[in-house]
């Protein structure tokens, strides 16, 4: 889904001061200015002995052991020998998966207590702000962020509100307490663009001479990917001409010519330039079937690939139009007719995409629901299974574990209970998809972040810790 750029690591520089042509250097600027300090906290080995396992990859097992070393999945198996000073947990009557992925959260830009001054996911100065980035409003001090890995959630795309047709950069989050949001970032995985359709980028714009018609969407949607591509193309321009200068065999002849300029640089459109280039993943709030099959006609015109449909509650109308283009749908259960573009909704909308051959996805756009997000497959797969659809178990915790993961790029360390992948680990006290199932343990890398049974492994945020009250030391 992801594909190398030439133009990676290209962008604007001021000049570096350097005179004669012959000693100029191709001016590159970082294009992850707020890189990833992600550390994973210490960890020793751990076996889950005798437990029952869905491996987030449609395969459910019984009476397996899992071994964890290194901060890595080491086996699956059975009969697994505990390597000294391993702690051993008794998988007896527990069921154990990958981690949960949220593939569409606000925590932190929407954080608790809800407040005026805690809202910061949308950025309303125009339909398109493509610029702005969600990790540049997350408050990591979120209890809700707590809350969420005590449902199991080990990370989440954090994402900027739906107010606007391109709303801004989308940023992967592992889900462990951290000083910063960097601190949280997930290292190397892919940004998300968040664009939105429908009635919100109306209601929101129609009274202040945007956009007030889904005619209006479209037309600004094609004008602002126009400019992309233009952009893009003086990028593409720039890179051939210096490669062109470069090529020059001597220094003489380098200098009879000086080299090119670089285009000057625009934060919106590199977002977008980076969408054309294949490197930030779409991520498209949508309702309705056939907006989302026009929205897939315009990436084809433009040249982009649209990694997933947000809300997507007609999803299932056109479930053989998203698997022949690769598109994921990230939907709720049973969540609909809340407004005109999400009364066609149905309970059999995840399992019917999913039956369909598509990647159906759980996902919560909710502080409240990521934290029971087994629970919203739960009731997903019972729909499918009374509308007659034969879904395992085993295949439903795909919605929440390697689907989303191969929707964020990094389906290659986590997601499943593979051997080499990231140790993202979540231990229940029963059945997932059982209401009284409750997440005992839960390790990302290999570490141990929370623990039900020990208030040390269950981390708390300054804001839970209170004020001081009257007659306290100040």
């Amino acid at each position: 889904m992801i594909k190398t750029s030439l133009l990676a690591g290209f962008a604007l520089a001021a000049a570096t001061g350097i005179t004669g042509a012959a000693n100029a250097q191709m001016v590159k600027v970082d294009k992850n200015p707020f890189p990833s300090t992600y550390q994973a906290q210490p960890s020793g080995a751990t076996l889950i002995r005798n437990a029952h396992v869905y491996d987030g990859l449609g395969g459910a097992f019984e009476h397996i052991d899992v071994l964890i070393k290194d901060g890595k999945i080491a086996a699956l198996g059975t009969g697994l020998e505990a390597p000294d000073g391993a702690a051993v947990i008794d998988g007896t009557h527990k069921w154990v998966t990958p981690g949960i992925i949220d593939v569409h959260s606000h925590l932190g830009v929407y954080a608790s207590p809800s407040v005026r001054a805690t809202a910061d996911g949308n950025e309303v100065a125009g339909p398109v702000t493509a610029e702005v980035s969600s990790e540049h409003g997350v408050w990591p001090q979120d209890p809700g962020f707590n809350r969420a890995r005590a449902g199991g959630v080990t990370a989440m795309l954090v994402l900027p509100g739906s107010a606007n047709l391109f709303g801004g950069r989308g940023t992967v989050l592992k889900n462990v307490p951290a000083r910063t949001v960097q601190g949280m970032k997930f290292p190397d995985a892919p940004y998300a663009l968040k664009m939105a359709c429908g009635e919100n980028p109306k209601r929101v714009y129609g009274q202040k001479g945007g956009p007030n018609s889904r005619m209006g969407n479209f037309s600004h949607y094609r004008q602002t990917w126009i400019k992309a591509a233009a952009y893009k193309k003086k990028w593409d321009d720039y890179a051939k001409d210096y490669a062109t200068w470069e090529s020059r065999k001597s220094e003489k002849d380098k200098k009879d010519k000086k080299p090119p300029s670089a285009p000057t640089r625009n934060l919106q459109m590199e977002t977008l330039m980076g969408v054309l280039n294949g490197e930030i993943i779409v991520n498209m709030h949508c309702y309705r079937a056939d907006e989302m099959a026009q929205v897939i006609d315009m990436s084809k015109e433009f040249g982009y690939h649209v990694g997933a449909f947000h809300h997507a509650v007609e999803a299932y109308k056109i479930a053989d139009l998203l698997k022949e283009n690769d598109t994921c749908a990230a939907m709720w259960a049973d969540w609909g007719g809340f407004k005109m573009e999400a009364y066609d909704s149905i309970r059999e909308n995840i399992p019917l995409v999913h039956n369909a051959g598509a990647c159906a996805i759980v996902h919560s756009d909710s502080e409240v629901g990521i934290q029971r997000l087994n629970q919203e497959a739960a009731k997903a797969l019972a729909d499918g299974r009374k509308a007659g659809l034969k879904i395992t178990k085993g295949e439903a915790w795909t919605w929440l574990s390697s689907n989303p993961a191969k929707l964020l790029g990094i389906g290659d360390k986590t997601g499943s209970l593979s051997v080499g992948k990231n140790a993202d680990v979540v231990v229940w006290s029963a059945d997932p998809f059982s209401v009284y199932s409750r997440a005992e343990d839960v390790f990302i890398d290999g570490a141990l972040i929370f623990d039900r049974n020990d208030k040390s492994r269950q981390p708390v945020s300054d804001f839970e810790l209170g004020q001081p009250g009257e007659g306290d030391v100040k």
